[in-house]
């Protein structure tokens, strides 16, 4: 089974080269891309059952032992991350073959998208497996080389500049990291993850402060905590719509489970819990403050994004078993609801002809299902029961009260006031687009829009358009796949807690990739 571990990173590059040859046969290359994504999610399925079942699979590339040659690892937390993210590239395909059947290529040029799509979905795979912080920042840099074609993709002059701003913040960050890899191996002369986790004890106390504040500040900025998040709203809601959904669901999680791996790998035992905590309060309260403070759908979203990056940061801070698995819950539980409502949203644009809400009305009659697709996951993002957004909630308040610190009851409020607010701004936006007449539109007799100001270049209205069946079918689906987050809470949430287990102490994850290692006290 070790063989299916690189073949999850593989099949979408071998699909790359493919679809670039294909690049004049639009119908071949689309097929060639499915059907990359389709066995990606099959074997990272596989992978999953086998890891869930037999343990964590090690890959020594080339035959080098650890930790001289390249490791692929796969426990439990990289296997749920890579089949969240395979369902989720996949359906999110679709919705673009769907949009580019209706509209052509000037959205997503297929021999451009399609080629760039795989690379992307090839540096997820390859950040989530990677057993070396080297491996790591080249799954992080070939993200950024594909995430800035896909996010100027029609040259606009908004994108063009959203690009620039999207670089110049990502380019910053890879340095910081590669910065952190070269003190890391000067320190400890390995970048191989669990060989780092064994020496790190090694060495003074104030050198592994600094290299574990440089790493948060590195993966800080690709996860957009705040104060680091400030790139994030003006770059996503300028993208195509599968674009925007595949950007704003999965990129930013890649930051979170590296921040995940930092804290109970190299750094277990939470000791910088209290500093995480109050960025967890502020990441949650700022970002959904500035998404009630908007007009325009995609940028509500994006501030939510920020906010609920803050959840899952709360779950890494509270530093035990319970806050880390309902944290990994949560992160797979937004994955999928953040990027069905940017799918929903661009059904919105194409029938209402813009997202800002000063100027959408009647959209429930004009378009049911629609309405419906919008609005099951902005309640699921509201944490409404039985969701799956109140139950990951539920877990790290529980988590967090179990904690017992005045620190983590004060999170545990900002939180709830977040997920409220988060449901005010949702459900505002939804009343207005989609329940609000257009009689009472035309009369300017609406209380709810006087004080939203639009976003920064939404000057002018596209026509309107239909939303083509594909286009909501794929919707359709990541809603279905949110309410299975929730039919399946049980079972899930205890793949979770595995996971979370898996990573208590770094014990397992030292073991398994290299044996027989006597450990530090600290990661017994």
């Amino acid at each position: 089974m070790n063989a299916l571990v690189p073949l999850v990173v593989l099949l979408p590059l071998i699909g790359a080269a493919a679809a670039l040859v294909t690049g004049r046969l639009p119908r071949v290359q689309v097929a060639v891309t499915v059907s990359a994504l389709t066995l990606a999610l099959a074997v990272a399925a596989l992978l999953l059952f086998v890891v869930d079942s037999s343990g964590t699979l090690v890959v020594e590339v080339g035959g080098w032992a650890a930790p001289w040659g390249i490791v692929l690892v796969v426990d439990r937390l990289t296997a749920l991350m890579l089949v969240v993210s395979a369902s989720v590239l996949l359906v999110v395909l679709f919705y673009t073959v769907g949009q580019g059947l209706a509209d052509g290529d000037d959205e997503t040029p297929v021999s451009i998208y399609n080629p760039t799509y795989l690379i992307l979905a090839a540096g997820v795979f390859n950040a989530f497996v990677a057993g070396d912080l080297f491996n790591l920042y080249v799954g992080f840099e070939i993200l950024l080389a594909s995430s800035y074609v896909l996010l100027t993709l029609g040259g606009t002059r908004a994108r063009i500049r959203a690009g620039i701003t999207y670089i110049v913040v990502s380019l910053l960050s890879s340095l910081l990291f590669l910065a952190s890899v070269a003190m890391i191996y000067g320190a400890t002369g390995t970048v191989n993850i669990a060989q780092i986790a064994v020496r790190l004890q090694e060495i003074p106390p104030d050198v592994q402060l600094i290299i574990h504040v440089m790493l948060l500040v590195a993966f800080g900025i690709k996860a957009a905590v705040f104060p680091l998040s400030f790139w994030l709203p003006d770059s996503y809601p300028t993208a195509p719509a599968p674009v925007t959904a595949v950007f704003a669901g999965l990129l930013t999680k890649v930051g979170v489970y590296a921040i995940i791996r930092t804290e109970t790998v190299l750094f277990p035992g939470g000791a910088l819990s209290n500093a995480l905590m109050i960025v967890a309060l502020l990441t949650l309260v700022i970002g959904v403050l500035g998404a009630v403070a908007q007009a325009d759908i995609k940028r509500m979203l994006s501030f939510t994004l920020l906010s609920h990056i803050g959840y899952m940061i709360f779950g890494i801070a509270i530093a035990t078993v319970a806050g880390v698995a309902a944290a990994i819950y949560y992160v797979i539980h937004h994955i999928v609801v953040q990027t069905t409502l940017f799918l929903a949203t661009g059904l919105v644009e194409r029938i209402g002809g813009t997202t800002s809400i000063n100027r959408l009305a009647g959209l429930l009659k004009l378009s049911p299902m629609i309405g419906v697709l919008f609005f099951i996951p902005a309640l699921n993002l509201g944490g409404i029961p039985p969701f799956s957004g109140f139950l990951g909630k539920l877990g790290l308040f529980v988590a967090g009260a179990e904690l017992g610190t005045p620190l983590a009851y004060i999170v545990i409020a900002g939180g709830a006031l977040a997920s409220l607010l988060t449901l005010y701004a949702m459900m505002r936006a939804w009343n207005v687009a989609f329940w609000r007449s257009q009689e009472e539109f035309d009369e300017h007799s609406s209380p709810y829009t006087a004080t939203l100001a639009e976003a920064p270049g939404d000057v002018e209205q596209r026509s309107t358009r239909e939303a083509p069946r594909l286009m909501v079918r794929a919707t359709a689906a990541m809603v279905a796949l949110s309410i299975a987050l929730t039919v399946f809470a049980g079972p899930l949430f205890a793949m979770s807690l595995r996971a979370s287990e898996d990573l208590d102490g770094a014990r397992h994850y030292i073991e398994a990739v290299l044996p027989g290692t006597v450990l530090p006290e600290v990661n017994r």
